[in-house]
């Protein structure tokens, strides 16, 4: 199988597209205009709206994209003049993408997926392309489709699956062909839009989602469904095209200040703003006229819309926006990252896939197993090079020894060599086999009259006639080596001597006692419950209202001390600082100091060891 990209032209040209941005405006909400200001966002056609002027309320802002949806536009009307028009590319090997982006509680949510009774651009979207594979299949004779999904959510920079929640952190790899895979994530086949909404609607309930302030249901995830299409063809040369459909549901930006949010809430909130502060950087990269590095690995939301931002898919950008004064920054903020969004150009291309027929060479059993010697190409070069250099010498022999080395070599290239190089090969292999062919025709007329010639010697008894291949060089023969071989040496043993034993002298013994054995001795000596004496008598020098006294001040720090005040304390650095702010956010106040044995990390050795410092070091002062 051979991967090919063909780019899609049009008119001589190779076709770009560019990103289409459309706006959609949220219903006025009393409930979050607490003082009755009004809206600050209007409609003045399809295309254009304004805002107000934050630094002078007396001038306003306009901006003009591809669509702008007002208040009274319907989920139908979303998705036929934004999203239906990028469709049918996928049936062609083209990649698509649809992603709805702006702050918390505008409406992303109920734009992608919607309600039963009003469904969102992804409901829509599949029925769509489930719609155009079987008016396909019913005009495309010879061509097979499948449809497969898979499901994602980005949850604190990891990748989860939804349609297996049980699956860990999956990684983001790169092909040789620059296409963002995800090994391990779940691949469900569809066979129809029933089959999908069967497995959708679970893995839905599978997104991480939490209450704030500002939205009862918030996302705290960025949700990707991938709808994949493969176009199949039956008959040789088994082209197939993949197309992809990425719909993207991205958590809000959201303002802490206002959401309330705490704890886990504000780490979740801290990995949203960055990752779409990311995304804000790779638009403003892919902006600029230079073409610099763009961040594309700086997160993995923006590494999964690679493909989608300055790649090459067909992208929909749905900005949703609130009218009430209390969202004017984040609506202002995501007017701006619209205004830059408009002005990417992808260049989308189809993605085929080709059965190259293999062209397949009888070789026999030696030269199978001098290719599996492995030898390196350039060596086989040399080796050619060499044969072509040698001459022939022996006439006499039936086959030329240089004309097979050089055969067998070009043999084993042909294996190796493209097409091309092997018409040439083949040429090569022609002529020498010709060579060889007249070297052995010359070589059996020259044995022929080399066998008369013998046979009238021997009749006519004249030993002077001269055998017809001569050679003037004497015999071989193996020369004795004249050099004295040398002597092996023989071990020359002894015989035993036997010495009368002399008596031993008595001689004094001083026994020395073993230092091991005298600290084991001094260690087993000492009495039972006393290992500790060092460690336990530092209470029991000091007053018991000095000592109570200095624990409440520990405490007081650990239940109202900043990261400041916590890192203060002996043995506590920044991580079990932060550990103990986490604990209290979440659980309260501690009640006594053994509480801190609840905290990772902290065991009740250490808890002793972290006491004992920090009443000594009060004392101290």
């Amino acid at each position: 199988m051979a991967a090919q990209r063909v780019a899609e032209v049009v008119k001589g040209t190779k076709q770009t597209s560019r990103v289409r941005v459309a706006v959609r405006l949220r219903p006025y909400m009393h409930k979050q205009d607490e003082k009755g200001e009004g809206a600050c966002v209007r409609r003045l056609d399809t295309e254009t709206l304004e805002i107000i002027n934050w630094r002078n309320a007396t001038e306003t802002l306009q901006y003009q994209f591809d669509v702008f949806h007002s208040e009274e536009t319907t989920q139908q009307e979303v998705f036929l003049s934004s999203v239906k028009p990028i469709l049918p590319h996928i049936l062609k090997g083209q990649n698509a993408s649809v992603f709805a982006y702006g702050p918390t509680g505008a409406g992303k949510t109920h734009t992608m997926l919607g309600s039963q009774e009003q469904p969102g651009v992804i409901p829509r979207a599949v029925r769509g392309v489930f719609n155009l594979v079987k008016a396909k299949e019913r005009e495309d004779e010879g061509w097979d489709y499948s449809i497969g999904m898979s499901y994602l959510e980005i949850y604190n920079e990891k990748v989860l699956d939804l349609l297996s929640p049980s699956a860990q952190d999956l990684p983001i790899r790169e092909d040789k062909d620059r296409n963002i895979l995800i090994p391990g994530l779940t691949h469900t086949p569809l066979s129809s839009f029933s089959d999908f909404h069967f497995h959708f609607i679970p893995a839905s309930l599978n997104r991480t989602t939490a209450s704030t302030k500002l939205n009862q249901r918030s996302s705290r995830s960025h949700a990707i469904l991938l709808i994949k299409v493969v176009r199949t063809q039956r008959n040789p040369p088994h082209r197939q095209q993949t197309g992809k459909l990425y719909l993207v549901d991205l958590a809000g930006s959201e303002d802490n200040r206002r959401t309330g949010n705490k704890g886990i809430r504000l780490k979740e909130s801290g990995a949203i703003n960055l990752s779409l502060f990311t995304l804000s950087k790779v638009v403003d990269s892919l902006n600029v006229a230079g073409g610099g590095r763009v961040p594309y690995r700086d997160s993995k939301l923006t590494r999964l819309l690679q493909d989608s931002l300055g790649g090459s898919a067909h992208s929909v950008m749905i900005t949703n926006i609130a009218p009430e004064y209390t969202y004017y920054f984040e609506t202002f903020t995501a007017l701006n990252f619209a205004a830059k969004s408009k002005q990417i150009v992808n260049k989308p291309f189809v993605r085929e896939t080709v059965t190259m027929p293999s062209v397949q060479v009888k070789r026999s059993r030696e030269e199978q197993e001098a290719g599996r010697s492995g030898e390196p190409q350039k060596k086989k070069l040399k080796n050619v090079k060499k044969t072509d250099q040698e001459e022939p010498a022996q006439l006499h022999s039936p086959t030329d020894p240089s004309i097979l080395n050089r055969l067998m070599a070009l043999e084993k290239l042909l294996m190796g060599t493209p097409v091309k190089e092997r018409l040439n090969m083949h040429r090569e292999i022609q002529e020498l086999k010709e060579k060889q062919k007249e070297f052995e025709s010359k070589a059996k007329v020259l044995k022929v009259a080399g066998n008369g010639a013998s046979h009238n010697s021997s009749d006519s008894g004249s030993s002077g006639d001269s055998p017809l291949f001569r050679t003037y060089l004497p015999p071989l023969h193996r020369k004795q080596s004249t050099a004295a071989k040398p002597q092996k040496q023989q071990a020359v043993v002894l015989p035993l001597q036997v010495s009368q034993l002399q008596p031993l002298q008595q001689c004094p013994v001083v026994k020395k006692p073993s230092v091991c054995f005298k600290k084991n001795l001094e260690q087993s000596e000492v009495p039972e419950g006393k290992e500790n004496v060092k460690d336990a008598g530092w209470e029991s020098h000091l007053d018991k209202s000095v000592l109570d006294q200095s624990r409440h001040k520990i405490l007081q720090v650990l239940n109202s001390g900043s990261l400041k005040d916590l890192k203060g304390l002996q043995q506590i650095g920044d991580k079990k600082a932060k550990l103990i702010l986490g604990w209290r956010e979440i659980q309260g106040a501690f009640t006594q100091l053994e509480d801190l044995t609840k905290i990772e990390g902290i065991t009740a050795k250490r808890l002793s060891s972290f006491i004992k410092a920090n009443i000594l070091s009060m004392m101290g002062k």
